[in-house]
């Protein structure tokens, strides 16, 4: 809209003169009437001792048109906030699509492998045992999914079911009751039929499927906080300044003003208080983001992990067979002897399967790629370029909105623009960033006795979904929460802590940087004194 009226409707109705028109607006420089020309509101140039919001001057505007494009400005603001965060909803969502189809496959990828590679070295043994196997992808992909699934569980429950299953293979002379095998997965902790293999794979698998769940989560949990974030609403105090700056021109006959660029700073600095201080939370939750995607292409690799399922679980097979007679002899002597199966009284004959051949790794041109012909590392590393810049984007908001030409003026046009009264140079100082920097702001009245709850829950999002992927980073395993869930609500208490903020939930409340701020000592009065009233 603001861009609109300086392009269209000035060439057309507003006259450079002499200068008088800054204090009396002319018809000609009140385009305000033909912008609003189908609205029975429209108001002849007259004194402006109606005016609420604008300057009581000669005005073009009348109560109702003030009352309107007070609403527009509100509008125009949130259409700003809106645009501007777009490229990290943006972001977070194709992001968070790509890893999680890509994750997906991968495990899809590794299944299909092992059944390939299974069934071509065991044949029907592999087939009549497959659903050791299948369970085993059916808990992966819902520990993935973020069920509610330990992972160490899943591994040591899989092994302990193969090394029956193997057992009984190797020994086929023999018949094994439920009994005799469960004692056989006893003594297998201390035997370690496969060798070191369940640990390593453990270790690898447990690493690389935390970090991918994390990830992919936290991607979720970033979407979700931006699309919270970006939902404002502006207080009155807020939709006052906005019209001042962007409306207050036109009313007094000269659209084509932009608000000098510090003014615009300190209208949004006010409107954005709150938002900004989501900034401290947020940059730790891009690095944990940024950290963990690092761990994925490095030691938490889940394409070398995935890939890796297959071959270690027949490495470790071949382990227990190279080795069948040692261990057996181990356990029939803790177990006892077995039954001899009717009919059998030695070994059975080899299943035939085909021949064992060797496996092969991948090169890291023959990694496997998704179906849009990508890899992990290139994942990462387009993430990572994405992430970047998403550091500090709270706090610099009203630095990204002001630096929009059609939202205020250039910084280097400080003398010939709209400073709130007239045309000039904007004089007060810029306040700081977040809500407590803004007991001087000469533009916007802030409450800062009542910080936004919702900012403060959006904070303890972050903090909760960064110390999540820390724990990620470090490979361990903690339960995730659903993205769409909400944190818990606020226990309340009727006394202060010991810097005189009172404690509903002191970390959701308290404004952030409350004790360093300069005016510390007055505030604490001052909140004191409203929660006594």
């Amino acid at each position: 809209l603001l861009s609109l009226i300086g392009s269209y409707l000035i060439p057309s109705c507003f006259t450079v003169g002499s200068g008088e028109h800054l204090n009396m607006p002319t018809q000609a420089s009140c385009p305000i009437c033909d912008w609003l020309a189908s609205d029975p509101v429209c108001f002849s140039i007259g004194p402006g001792e109606h005016l609420r919001l604008c300057p009581q001057d000669y005005t073009c505007c009348s109560s109702q048109m003030e009352e309107t494009l007070a609403h527009q400005s509100e509008t125009d603001f949130l259409s700003a906030i809106d645009d501007t965060s777009q490229f990290l909803h943006t972001t977070f969502t194709q992001r968070h699509r790509k890893f999680d189809e890509f994750f997906r496959e991968l495990i899809d990828l590794s299944e299909k492998s092992m059944n390939q590679m299974f069934t071509k070295t065991y044949g029907r043994l592999f087939t009549q045992n497959a659903n050791v196997f299948q369970e085993l992808f059916v808990e992966l992909r819902r520990y993935y999914s973020g069920g509610s699934v330990s992972l160490t569980e899943v591994l040591s429950e899989f092994w302990s079911r193969l090394v029956e299953r193997v057992f009984s293979l190797v020994n086929p002379q023999y018949q094994f009751s439920d009994e005799y095998l469960e004692c056989v997965n006893k003594h297998a902790e201390q035997l370690q039929p496969f060798g070191d293999l369940p640990r390593k794979l453990g270790l690898q698998v447990s690493r690389a499927f935390i970090a991918a769940r994390a990830l992919v989560q936290g991607l979720a949990t970033g979407r979700d906080i931006v699309n919270k974030a970006a939902k404002l609403s502006a207080g009155a105090g807020c939709v006052r300044a906005l019209m001042r700056q962007w409306y207050c021109p036109l009313c007094r006959g000269m659209p084509s003003l932009r608000p000098c660029h510090t003014l615009c700073l300190n209208v949004m600095k006010g409107c954005l208080a709150n938002t900004a201080d989501l900034d401290t939370e947020w940059n730790n939750f891009i690095d944990a983001l940024y950290q963990v995607s690092e761990k994925l292409e490095g030691p938490f690799n889940m394409e070398l992990a995935a890939d890796s399922i297959s071959v270690k679980v027949s490495e470790a097979i071949m382990h227990m067979q190279e080795n069948s007679i040692a261990t057996s002899t181990k356990v029939f002597q803790g177990c006892g002897s077995p039954r001899l199966t009717p009919g059998r009284s030695r070994r059975s004959p080899k299943e035939s399967g085909g021949n064992r051949r060797p496996f092969r790794t991948f090169s890291p041109e023959e990694k496997p790629t998704t179906a849009t012909g990508t890899n992990l590392d290139r994942l990462v590393s387009e993430l990572k370029e994405r992430l970047r810049p998403m550091r500090g984007f709270w706090v610099s908001l009203p630095h990204t909105i002001c630096n929009d030409k059609n939202m205020a003026a250039d910084v280097t046009n400080e003398d010939r623009c709209w400073n709130g009264q007239t045309r000039g140079r904007y004089l007060p100082d810029v306040t700081g960033d977040g809500l407590m920097s803004q007991i001087n702001n000469p533009e916007v009245e802030v409450d800062m006795a009542r910080p936004d709850v919702r900012t403060r829950q959006l904070i303890m999002e972050l903090r909760v979904a960064t110390n999540r992927l820390k724990h990620a980073q470090a490979g361990q395993d903690t339960d995730f929460m659903d993205s769409k869930s909400p944190p818990p609500p606020p226990t309340q208490h009727k006394y202060y802590d010991w810097f005189g903020c009172p404690t509903l939930f002191l970390e959701i409340y308290c404004p952030v940087g409350f004790q360093s701020n300069p005016n510390f000592a007055y505030l604490i009065k001052l909140v004191k004194v409203l929660l006594s009233s």
